[in-house]
C-alpha cells in the first residue's frame, strides 16, 4: 500500500504523541534561556531565575499540545539514582499546570488528555549573588577597596550518563560613579582620588542577566586647587582679584612670583635666581596690587586636613598678568575753540611714578606746568593735567608751542618727551 507523504507525516506524528515522545517544551517566565549539552540524545531547556539567597522564584508550566483539560503528573530528577521522583500531581482537568517557588534541580511532567501522554523536561535554577564592598586604605594619592562576592554554583545532569555539568556563567565585575566606568577588578586602587565626597557603584553581574550591586561612598581627603584672576593685565598699580574656585579646602596660600624679564637677566648675570617669590598671601580670594610694570606669574597651594593628614594640590595661573610697561604719549595738534572735539592738550601716559609736564610758548616763556609725585593711573578728567589752551584766564595765541614732559615708569625707567604742538582755532 502506497500511502501519500501528507499522510505519512500526520500518522508518524500521531505515533509519536501515543509514544509519549513529543519534543514539546516547559514554559517559564525566566531572566535567561539555555539548551542543556547532553552527550546525546534530544536536548531540554535550562531556565534562569535571578534571585536572592533563600528565595526561589523558579516556576514551570506545562500544557496539553492540543488544548483542552489534562492531569499533570510532575516528577525531580534525582542525582543519586539519575532517575525521575514523583513530585506532585494534578489531577484537576485544567487546561495548564504551574508549579512555583521551585528548587534548582531538573522536572519531567507526564501530561495526559484523551488517552494520550505527551513528556515533557527542563531544568530550572534560581541564580544569586551577595557582596560588600569597604574602602581598607586611603592617602592623597589614591584609595584601595576590599570588595568580595558570593554567588550560588549551577549544576545539571547529563540525562544519558548521569555525570554533573556545571553552567559556566562568565561572572564580571564593574565600578562605575554616575554611570561612567572606572574599574573592572572586583577591589580596585583608585588613583586621583575625588575631591568630593563621591558614590561608588560595584555591580557583580553574568551572562545570564543576574547581577548584584553594592554602593560605596568615598568620603574625601583631598583638595583641587584652582582659581581666577581678573584683570589680566593693565596700567600699574595694578589691582588684580583673585578668586579661588578651588574644591574641598581648608587652607590656602598664594604665591605671586617676581618680574620674569628680572628673573630672566637675573639668571644670565649670577647662573640662578635667588628667590622667585615676591610676596605671599593666606587669603582665600587675594586682592594684589602690583606697582610696577612686569610679567608675573601667580601659583595657588590649597590644603584639606583630616585624620588621615593633611593632602595639598598645587596649581598655577594659566597665563601670565602683564603690568604695562611705562608710557608717555603727547600729541602735536589740538584745537581749543570749544565744539567738544580735541578741545584739551592731553599728555598720555601709563604705569608712571612721578611725571611733569611744561608747555613754554616760542619765546621760551612758561604757559603751562602739572606735575604728580605719586601717579596712581592716567586720569584725563583731572583738570590741572591737561591744558585748556588758556593763560592765565585767557585764550592763548594760535600758533606753535613747545612741550616738555619729564616722568618715571614704575619699571623705574625715565619717559621723556619733547616736542611741538600747533594750537588752531578754527572751527
Amino acid at each position: 500500500m502506497n500511502l501519500h507523504p501528507i499522510r505519512l507525516v500526520i500518522l508518524l506524528c500521531f505515533a509519536l504523541l501515543l509514544n509519549g515522545k513529543t519534543q514539546a517544551q516547559l514554559t517559564a517566565n525566566a531572566d535567561a534561556v539555555l539548551p542543556t549539552e547532553y552527550s546525546s540524545g534530544p536536548q531540554d531547556q535550562m531556565y534562569f531565575f535571578c534571585s536572592s539567597p533563600g528565595e526561589n522564584p523558579a516556576s514551570l508550566t506545562a500544557a496539553f499540545s492540543g488544548g483542552g483539560g489534562a492531569t499533570f503528573d510532575w516528577f525531580k530528577y534525582n542525582p543519586a539514582s539519575g532517575t525521575f521522583d514523583a513530585y506532585v500531581s494534578d489531577n484537576s482537568g485544567a487546561t495548564s499546570s504551574t508549579l512555583t517557588i521551585l528548587p534548582d534541580g531538573g522536572y519531567r511532567v507526564n501530561v495526559t488528555s484523551g488517552g494520550i501522554t505527551e513528556t515533557y523536561t527542563a531544568w530550572v535554577f534560581n541564580n544569586w549573588y551577595t557582596a560588600t564592598a569597604e574602602i581598607s586604605e586611603t592617602t592623597c594619592d589614591y584609595f584601595q577597596v576590599q570588595a568580595v562576592f558570593e554567588g550560588v554554583s549551577l549544576v545539571y545532569y547529563d540525562l544519558g550518563t548521569g555525570s554533573p555539568k556545571e553552567i559556566f556563567k562568565d561572572v564580571k565585575v564593574r565600578w562605575t560613579v554616575g554611570g561612567d566606568q572606572v574599574a573592572t577588578v572586583l577591589s580596585p586602587q583608585i588613583f586621583n582620588p575625588p575631591p568630593r565626597n563621591t558614590d561608588y557603584l560595584l555591580t557583580v553581574y553574568d551572562r545570564l542577566g543576574c547581577e548584584v550591586q553594592v554602593p560605596l561612598n568615598y568620603q574625601s581627603i583631598v583638595t583641587k586647587a584652582s582659581f581666577t584672576a581678573s584683570p589680566m593685565s593693565g596700567e600699574t598699580p595694578l589691582q588684580v582679584a583673585f578668586t579661588s574656585t578651588s574644591e574641598n579646602a581648608d587652607q590656602y596660600e598664594w604665591f605671586f612670583f617676581r618680574d620674569l624679564d628680572e628673573m630672566k637677566l637675573e639668571a644670565e648675570q649670577t647662573g640662578s635666581v635667588s628667590d622667585s617669590i615676591m610676596d605671599r598671601a593666606i587669603d582665600a580670594n587675594p586682592v594684589y596690587v602690583y606697582q610696577n610694570s612686569g610679567t608675573y606669574g601667580v601659583k595657588l597651594v590649597t590644603t584639606k586636613n583630616s585624620e588621615f593628614g593633611a593632602c595639598t594640590d598645587t596649581v598655577y595661573l594659566d597665563d601670565y598678568l602683564v603690568a604695562d610697561s611705562s608710557f608717555v604719549e603727547a600729541p602735536n595738534v589740538f584745537t581749543p575753540n570749544g565744539d567738544g572735539d580735541n578741545d584739551l592738550f592731553v599728555v598720555k601716559y601709563r604705569s608712571l611714578k612721578q611725571i611733569s609736564i611744561k608747555i613754554f610758548n616760542r619765546w621760551g616763556k612758561e604757559v603751562f606746568a602739572w606735575e604728580n609725585n605719586n601717579v596712581q593711573s592716567f586720569d584725563a578728567s583731572v583738570a590741572e593735567s591737561v591744558w585748556d589752551g588758556k593763560i592765565g584766564g585767557r585764550l592763548a595765541s594760535p600758533g606753535v608751542y613747545y612741550y616738555v614732559v619729564e616722568a618715571r615708569g614704575r619699571d623705574d625707567k625715565k619717559r621723556n618727551a619733547h616736542g611741538f604742538v600747533h594750537l588752531f582755532r578754527e572751527k
